[in-house]
């Protein structure tokens, strides 16, 4: 094992210093012309052939190695390894986005995603790795003695990483299209092609060290903007020692910008908007029929006045665009109300960075009503997030490939101290980019806006759009909308950074949505092939079939979830957490029971699970009508994990306690 260390710190030394030399020289070049496409493109063709070149010289045909990299997997590399595969395109994309845009209230993804990782490593880590099987169905079927319990697991994790898998291809896309200048569309297949050379060959063995290679790019291409933006802003190449003067500063920014007049007359344009379309939902047939004539009068008056042709056809395109039927116009109107109602509430709808709960606890009754609720939401969030984090199936299989338990365990103290590093100053980013945007861009003419506002909005108008709602010719900040998928990719251009730094970024956050829809592939793909085929259907399968069909497996997985994420506009981080709840409610507790309760048995696992999921699946669908005491749909997990906890004990004590088999491996689990 030492040589092996002594071999993997001399080759990932070479690569850093290799990736450094690469974009140093891209520097070069576009100070002497290269134009930016081209950057883009060498920095997409440079990172994913050397994930390439991993992946394929870390080929193989072994279950062990396919599965669980040979177990062989140093604590320390496998320390990076998790870390890059944990964070995905929620963390290094949407997390300084969700601070940026909900304040406070962002600090809860900090909080709990790194509180599940001491849960992880002090109550699953080292039993899993003692058990030293391959996925996380497979342990609970051996625990629980039972297939129905295995194939629910299995089950459970290929719905829940799929759904992280579609956030993971979208993101993909949407920093192809950025690195590339090729549609949205184009570039998720684009980069699907990186996600397979990564893991198609060589599965755990491949994955493992592409992703120590993803967290060299992930990490710098995150910290260089950073301490860039420091440098500008406080003077410090440490952003964590800029961060609190900016919060003071921003804090006087939101108090002038809530003041101003021109501020004030866009909010209230804003709420005349909402009043408007709170009208129309009155009487839907009507309004629409309505604005179907005032549509085909303003075509009609435009060409018997022989309008421009121009004119004409904006207006037909307006006509075109209402919606066909009553019920699409009760959607997109409400759509619009609740977005108009936000906006009207100044700040482009967002609440004061600083402030910790929407409300106040000691004003009106309403007031006090919106702060406990805000503050359920917030401890809500952190509860999901962690018990969730430790209830994912494609990280904890990350900790069968070390060679002991106690490495297992110091792998995860590895894991937060890499996590960490990205962790700990995504609060300062958001900060900093929005000083950035406040003191650049907002009092800039509209026909002044730099050029790469136009691109993101052309990439997707939901991610940034510019309006200029009281016709004064000037970028207000209520008018500026911004998605938070791209506050951490638009930095660099706030920062008048050379492109070679946008493009380290776009491929930073490649790496991180590769890192993570490599192991979540390989988690499908394996719960399909070894929990589902070679448990149930084919027990004698040989090896190389098993391996073969889990390839296979993994290309259709990925095809699908890229045709899932051209589909639809997706919001990274609410479909990452919405996947959190799942895992929380549905694989946390019956793996927590199996450890330390010995009366848990598969009735009670199987009915806890069910429950669990089905509970967290109710509320997400029905919570906002249905709401219990005010918290979000996002949060759903909150009642399911209890849900699961008190069915699996109560079915656990009404049925037949577990048989001497189930005993003696839960013995073998626990003994130090």
């Amino acid at each position: 094992m030492p040589s092996l260390i002594r071999r993997l710190h001399r080759a990932y030394a070479l690569y850093t210093l290799g990736f450094v030399a690469f974009v140093l020289g891209l520097g070069w070049a576009e100070r002497a012309g290269l134009s930016h496409t081209a950057i883009g493109f060498a920095f997409l063709a440079g990172t994913v052939g050397v994930y390439a070149v991993i992946g394929v010289r870390s080929r193989t045909t072994s279950v062990d190695e396919y599965f669980v990299a040979g177990r062989s997997v140093p604590a320390f590399y496998n320390g990076v390894a998790a870390s890059a595969d944990w964070m995905s395109a929620a963390s290094f994309i949407g997390l300084a986005g969700s601070l940026y845009l909900s304040g406070f209230g962002g600090l809860a993804y900090v909080i709990g995603w790194m509180g599940g990782f001491v849960v992880v490593a002090l109550c699953l880590a080292p039993y899993l790795r003692r058990f030293a099987g391959y996925t996380v169905p497979e342990f609970l079927g051996a625990r629980y003695g039972s297939a129905p319990v295995r194939l629910v697991a299995a089950l459970l994790t290929m719905l829940i990483s799929f759904a992280y898998l579609v956030a993971q291809i979208y993101a993909v896309g949407l920093i192809t299209a950025r690195l590339t200048g090729m549609s949205f569309e184009i570039g998720v297949f684009v980069g699907l092609g990186g996600v397979l050379v990564c893991s198609f060959l060589g599965g755990m063995r491949a994955v493992t060290w592409t992703q120590v290679a993803q967290y060299v790019i992930l990490i710098a291409a995150y910290l260089v903007p950073l301490g860039w933006l420091s440098v500008q802003q406080g003077g410090a190449v440490l952003p964590e020692f800029s961060y609190g003067p900016q919060v003071r500063a921003l804090t006087a920014d939101e108090q002038r910008l809530a003041a101003d007049p021109l501020e004030q007359d866009v909010k209230r344009i804003y709420r005349e908007r909402a009043a408007a379309d709170a009208a129309r939902l009155v009487d839907v047939e009507r309004s629409l029929a309505q604005e179907r004539l005032e549509a085909s009068q303003a075509v009609a008056e435009l060409k018997s006045a022989d309008a421009p042709l121009e004119q004409v056809q904006v207006a037909e395109q307006r006509q075109a665009a209402l919606p066909s039927t009553p019920a699409e116009a009760r959607a997109r109107w409400e759509r619009r109300l609740a977005d108009d109602t936000q906006a009207g509430q100044g700040l482009a709808g967002m609440p004061r960075h600083a402030r910790a709960f929407a409300g106040d606890p000691q004003g009106t009754p309403a007031q006090a009503q919106a702060f406990g609720e805000s503050r359920r939401n917030f401890l809500a969030l952190i509860f999901c997030l962690m018990f969730g984090t430790a209830g994912l199936p494609h990280i904890l299989g990350r900790y069968y490939t070390t060679a002991t338990v106690g490495e297992a365990r110091r792998s995860v103290g590895w894991t937060l101290g890499f996590v960490g590093l990205l962790y700990f100053a995504a609060p300062a980013m958001a900060v900093l980019v929005k000083e950035s945007i406040i003191h650049q861009l907002v009092g800039m003419p509209i026909h002044e806006l730099p050029g790469w506002l136009a691109q993101w909005s052309r990439i997707d108008p939901g991610l940034l759009s510019v309006s200029d709602v009281n016709g004064d010719g000037r970028l207000q900040f209520g008018e500026l909308h911004l998605s938070g998928d791209v506050i951490m990719l638009i930095a660099p251009d706030l920062g008048h950074m050379p492109f070679v730094v946008s493009a380290m970024v776009a491929a930073g956050g490649l790496a991180a949505a590769l890192s993570t829809a490599d192991g979540l592939l390989l988690t499908i793909s394996a719960a399909l092939s070894h929990d589902v085929y070679f448990r149930v259907f084919d027990a004698h399968a040989p090896m190389t079939r098993r391996v073969t069909l889990s390839k296979a497996l993994l290309l259709g997985v990925a095809v699908a979830a890229a045709a899932a994420a051209t589909q639809f506009s997706i919001d990274i981080v609410v479909l990452v957490a919405a996947a959190f709840s799942f895992a929380a409610a549905g694989m946390f507790p019956p793996l927590l029971l199996g450890i330390f309760w010995r009366r848990a048995n598969a009735w009670g696992a199987l009915a806890g699970m069910v429950a669990g999921s089905g509970v967290t699946a109710w509320y997400m669908s029905f919570g906002q009508q249905w709401s219990w005491w005010g918290i979000q749909p996002l949060s759903a997990g909150l009642f399911g994990v209890p849900a699961a906890f008190a069915v699996a004990i109560l079915v656990s004590l009404l049925t037949p306690a577990p048989r001497a088999g189930e005993m003696r491996m839960l013995d073998a689990l626990r003994r130090p």
